[in-house]
């Protein structure tokens, strides 16, 4: 892929699980959007505070989130009967966040994989870059050395034959089929339809393994791809931070949990009924911690590049032809229709556009919202 930006991705033959495009998406910059008023103005005012001399600049992604009480994410049981799983799953999501218990998730294989993960980071800088050469969004991205970070496909795969990651690669499938009966557990308590369902390929999964500062230095969004759900297995007592909508909030969830966050794209899909996570949920480590390394395996499950985000709404009666509405009663109404929320618009460009601004003043889905009526 090629394109006028600094930042532009590389193309190499690292296998492309969203099948091959033939150009990035526009920049920023460049897009024609029907709220480009306001739209453009925010943009170019994030892109000159970016420009600004550290003294002047407001806190980036980087700077600590207001001070919070650390909680315990609401719990969710797998194993429990479809109508309280539901019933969970419906209360949960109006937070946005919370962890999973009863899973297929063996801690045994969860700790191998973080293994790993973690000889990925050992190996030489040079090596990093030709095992895993950018195809974004997959590849080695080491171009900001605090968050050095790998995004691997369902496979794992890498060009190097001395590497092993059977492990990584078991861990991120058994990830992927918890996620998936995620989905459709949510998709059941609100009332959208799962693409998934019947077309598995409608969605797929990234295994994004970061390499953050140790100690009590956050990296609070990190690399921030737009997902469906996103799945972080608990594997020892780790506090996390993350910026929902309601804003920052700090978790510890159980050991052996998954901790599960909800993200934009599904914000979408249930037009605006779930809340969502923006980002990554990141660890946070105590003062104590001497490690070189703070690893943290996350599981995206997001879309095929070529995608187009749009509310799934359930259709009206067979052969009534209404699919601009939406059912309010399972919208938090009384059989009213009510509009869409968001204005569909295409995956790469939205992905591409928050993948590289990485910016906290807005809300990178507010310039698809429809205005209310």
């Amino acid at each position: 892929m090629t394109s006028s930006t600094r930042n532009q991705p590389q193309n190499h033959h690292h296998p492309n699980p969203y099948g091959t495009t033939a150009a990035p998406p526009p920049t920023p910059s460049t897009q024609p959007h029907p709220h480009s008023t306001s739209d453009a103005a925010a943009d170019d005012l994030s892109r000159l505070l970016q420009r600004l001399p550290p003294s002047l600049s407001i806190p980036n992604r980087r700077s600590s989130p207001p001070s919070t009480t650390t909680t315990s994410p609401p719990l969710v049981s797998l194993s429990d009967p479809s109508r309280t799983l539901t019933a969970s799953i419906l209360s949960a999501s109006q937070l946005g966040y919370f962890q999973l218990t009863n899973h297929s998730i063996s801690p045994q294989l969860a700790r191998s994989a973080e293994s790993e993960s973690l000889s990925l980071f050992n190996l030489p800088p040079d090596q990093r870059e030709t095992s895993f050469p950018k195809n974004w969004p997959l590849g080695f991205d080491g171009e900001d050395t605090e968050d050095e970070s790998f995004c691997l496909d369902l496979s794992c795969s890498t060009d190097s034959a001395e590497l092993s990651l059977t492990s990584l690669r078991e861990f991120t499938c058994e990830m992927e089929k918890v996620g998936l009966e995620v989905i459709e557990a949510l998709s059941c308590a609100v009332g959208f339809e799962n693409p998934a369902r019947k077309d598995p390929t409608r969605v797929c999964s990234l295994m994004w393994i970061s390499d953050g500062p140790p100690g009590n230095k956050p990296v609070f969004l990190g690399k921030f791809y737009p997902y469906v759900v996103g799945l972080q297995y608990q594997i020892s007592c780790q506090k996390y931070s993350m910026l929902a909508d309601s804003g920052w909030v700090s978790v510890l969830p159980q050991v052996d949990s998954v901790l599960v966050t909800l993200g934009d794209i599904a914000q979408v899909w249930s037009n605006g009924n779930l809340k969502k996570v923006r980002g990554r949920a990141t660890p946070v480590l105590g003062d104590g911690n001497n490690s070189p390394h703070c690893i943290s395996m996350s599981v995206l499950l997001t879309l095929p590049l070529d995608s187009t985000v749009s509310s799934l709404l359930p259709r009206g009666a067979a052969g009534d032809g209404e699919e601009d509405g939406v059912n309010e009663a399972q919208d938090g109404g009384a059989g009213k229709k009510k509009e869409r929320r968001f204005h569909s618009f295409p995956f790469e460009d939205y992905a591409w556009r928050v993948y590289h601004e990485r910016l906290l003043l807005k809300d990178p889905l507010d310039r698809y919202r429809a205005p209310e009526t």
